[in-house]
């Protein structure tokens, strides 16, 4: 692969992870719509422990990636934990400066979709990249094969075990509609990932 070509990878992933730590922060955080998977589990810990998604990220993109990098492969790894770390100091920098955007709490639906969007183009571009926007990736590898599980039902034992923990601190309303905005993020991710023919679906 050319330099070129390498760098416009990883340019990818950064903007995939800019856009991702954006929504997260200015939408998910600030109205509590959260998402499933791994970074629905950030806002859990954020809540409930005071750690904050930068680091929570982190190191659960970490562990997942330690389990399942037989399955990802060596040439994956650098990708998705580019990603990963690129999505750690941009939602620092967003911690940083605070919200830029209104609070949409009052209009769930709205932020719900909104959520969606931000979430489905960032993870989206990155999985095109041939990345990991999380640790989903390796976490529904591992159960897939463990289990049995097809992928598809992986990944949806991982959104709604999240989501439901989630109830803890969420109104049901709300979790209502983080379910939009995990089909919505579901579906520009998988747009965005046919389009480039690279990676999997990850969220």
């Amino acid at each position: 692969m050319s330099i070129r070509r390498e760098a416009a990878r990883y340019a990818a992933l950064a903007l995939g992870a800019a856009i991702l730590a954006f929504g997260l922060y200015n939408v998910h955080s600030q109205s509590h719509i959260t998402e499933g998977g791994v970074l629905g589990m950030t806002l859990l810990l954020e809540h409930w422990l005071g750690i904050s998604p930068a680091v929570s990220e982190a190191v659960l993109d970490v562990i997942c990636y330690v389990l399942g990098l037989r399955y990802l492969g060596r040439a994956f790894l650098p990708h998705a934990l580019t990603a990963t770390g690129c999505f750690a100091l941009f939602y620092a920098f967003n911690e940083r400066i605070g919200p830029v955007l209104p609070d949409l709490g009052d209009v769930p639906l709205l932020a719900a979709a909104a959520g969606g969007v931000f979430v489905g183009v960032g993870v989206g571009l990155v999985v095109r990249a041939g990345g990991a926007a999380g640790g989903d990736d390796a976490l529904a590898l591992v159960l897939s094969k463990k289990l049995g599980w097809k992928l598809p039902a992986a990944y949806l034992a991982t959104d709604l075990t999240v989501l439901l923990l989630s109830l803890s601190y969420i109104p049901p309303v709300k979790i209502a509609c983080s379910l939009v905005t995990v089909t919505i993020s579901s579906f520009l991710i998988g747009r965005l990932e046919g389009r480039g023919g690279a990676g999997r679906t990850a969220r």
